[in-house]
């Protein structure tokens, strides 16, 4: 049952070290980020650049042993455990679950890239030329690479201790919970857990923002190309503004279920869509590609898993820093989306078993995304293919435009683009207030809460942190900052799945 607290600062409602660690950290954030953005955004991107050059091959060895990892818990003796007690049952029918794993672990990102990472990959493959078939198969195959099974491992990694810790061990639903093993006996407990926490919700605030951000700029370049509508450089940062209004009244009103209605809706848009893109391109060259760039998918998983570049020949080939600016940003970037993803999709999973928890995870969600930019990439591609400029300006991908220019090549256009739009629109609203939701949770013990004032003190500064993203520098920002603060997140959740194991080792005896 949820607590209906009244008291914002009432002792035992809310952890107030906590929550000022966070709001500190977040808002000194945004403070000097605005104030110095032309400082900051060249500042960002030189530390991404020289970061990932130093640190990048952590990201990708992390990644391949959170996969060697959840797949030996799955198919280990251990996979039979329920997450919950031995007689736990799902809450939700799998239909239901699928769902909602799957809008929680994509959401803006999903539009966002759809049409922009295959036709980037296209004009300069990292392999073969560009404008050629075989660059068509490339170009998803690493569109399918860096959204397949890689986010949905990572949100696992985080997923897999939080819902054991709280279904089975019966601990509050914070990720210092998982460090039980290693904190119960320390002196110290109090202090590191009170960091965990804190920083875990700076990092669920600037996942969810990331997308805040980008929605906004997408939105905002949407309705210049359809309606010639903008306000200026200031458009992106005024949607901000509204939507944050709207969903700060909708949160602390309370409206679940009308949340509940627009994530269905959103569902019910993302197919149309997809329907529509199918059978009015190119339906059986669609299929074909999308078909064959899976099984090339399949076929180079463990070798692009382990790919760094090292001899320089795709930089040469691309003319970019070609492993950091994609596989190790979007590795980053997943992390940075693990602590709320991962408490979310572990909350909803009760009752299942560990097996079938990581199986369906890995599974069902990435075969929908290889579906979705199968088909509205695909669309792109063939067009570009057979008319070369029809999707670029001036030799290059506008990242936020490209999915509506991909679309204006289709009958009924503009009715597409709208529900995209509506599409952006929900994702906005649903998933700022899922964030705002899990990390008010974070803060109120771990316990669930009704309280107005956490959600609406969360709202404002998502929407700071949303705003600080697009004055920062856009998606250079999400990069930089995504990179800066998924580092450190990463080795907490080497300690988390440490304590996980040593747990299911223990046989479950406490």
């Amino acid at each position: 049952m949820k607590r209906k607290d009244k008291h914002f600062f009432k002792k035992g409602v809310v952890d107030m070290p906590v929550l000022l660690i966070a709001v500190i950290i977040t808002l000194t954030t945004v403070m000097i980020s605005i104030v110095f953005s032309n400082t900051i955004s060249v500042w960002l991107e030189s530390a991404f650049h020289y970061l990932s050059s130093k640190l990048g091959i952590a990201f990708i060895w992390f990644s391949i042993l959170v996969i060697v990892f959840c797949l030996y818990v799955a198919f280990s003796k251990y996979g039979s455990i329920r997450m919950g007690e031995d007689a736990d049952r799902p809450q939700y029918s799998n239909i239901s679950w699928f769902s909602m794993i799957f809008a929680a672990g994509m959401g803006i990102g999903l539009v966002f890239w759809s049409v922009a990472e295959p036709l980037q990959h296209f004009l300069t493959p990292p392999k073969s030329e560009p404008y050629t078939s075989e660059a068509i198969i490339e170009s998803l195959k690493y569109t399918f690479f860096h959204w397949g099974i890689h986010p949905w491992i990572l949100y696992l990694s985080v997923a897999l201790p939080m819902g054991y810790s709280q279904f089975r061990k019966k601990k509050p639903m914070l990720v210092s919970s998982t460090f039980g093993p290693f904190l119960d006996n320390s002196p110290l407990k109090t202090p590191i857990s009170k960091g965990i926490d804190a920083f875990t919700i700076v990092l669920v605030l600037i996942g969810a923002a990331t997308s805040f951000g980008l929605g906004s700029i997408q939105i905002s370049n949407g309705l210049e190309y359809l309606f010639d509508f903008s306000a200026g450089k200031e458009t992106p940062v005024l949607i901000i503004f509204i939507f944050a209004v709207l969903f700060i009244i909708s949160s602390s009103a309370g409206i679940d279920k009308g949340m509940k209605r627009l994530s269905n809706a959103n569902t019910v848009i993302f197919f149309l869509v997809l329907i529509f893109v199918l059978f009015t391109g190119p339906t059986l060259s669609l299929i074909k590609t999308t078909t064959e760039s899976i099984g090339a998918y399949i076929h180079e998983l463990i070798p692009m898993s382990f790919f760094m570049d090292a001899g320089g020949a795709v930089a040469n080939h691309t003319g970019e820093n070609w492993i950091e600016n994609w596989t190790i940003f979007y590795w980053a970037w997943w992390i940075t989306w693990t602590p709320f993803v991962g408490s979310f999709i572990a909350q909803i999973s009760k009752g299942r078993t560990l097996r079938e928890f990581v199986l369906a995870v890995l599974s069902i969600p990435a075969l929908l995304s290889f579906i979705w930019f199968g088909v509205l990439g695909g669309t792109a591609l063939h067009t570009e293919m057979a008319n070369p400029g029809t999707l670029t300006v001036n030799g290059a991908v506008d990242t936020n435009t490209s999915v509506f220019m991909m679309l204006s090549t289709l009958p009924l256009s503009k009715i597409i683009s709208l529900l995209v739009m509506a599409s952006l629109t929900i994702f906005f609203l649903t998933s700022a207030d899922a964030g705002v939701q899990v990390v008010s949770v974070m803060v109120s013990f771990g316990k669930d809460t009704t309280n107005k004032g956490i959600k609406i003190l969360w709202g404002i500064i998502l929407a700071l942190l949303a705003i600080m993203f697009v004055v920062a520098g856009g998606l250079s920002a999400v990069q930089s900052l995504s990179f800066i603060f998924s580092f450190p997140y990463m080795i907490i959740i080497c300690f988390m799945l440490a304590g996980f194991y040593k747990q299911l080792k223990k046989g479950e005896n406490n």
